[in-house]
């Protein structure tokens, strides 16, 4: 099942397959995602999804049930 992803601030749009990793799909769509240790305990790959829900994009997927998901993107200059 296919899932329109769409990234802000850059208001970036790709589909995704269900169960893809976040940052696969990112890379992709041409969208940078920081990151630092790839196992989500560092936290540089914190992204907000459009329901209010914080998930590191390195261990996070593409979710079910969701024709479109909106993705903002927090940019921290120390990563």
């Amino acid at each position: 099942m296919s899932v329109r992803i769409r990234f802000l601030p850059d208001d970036v749009t790709i589909d995704a397959e269900v169960g893809e990793a976040l940052l696969a799909v990112a890379d992709r769509a041409g969208v940078s995602i920081p990151t630092g240790c790839l196992m989500g305990s560092c936290h540089a790959c914190e992204v907000e999804l459009d329901d209010g829900e914080t998930v590191r994009s390195c261990i996070a997927s593409v979710p079910p049930g969701r024709e479109t998901v909106t993705i903002n993107l927090f940019y921290d200059p120390t990563w």
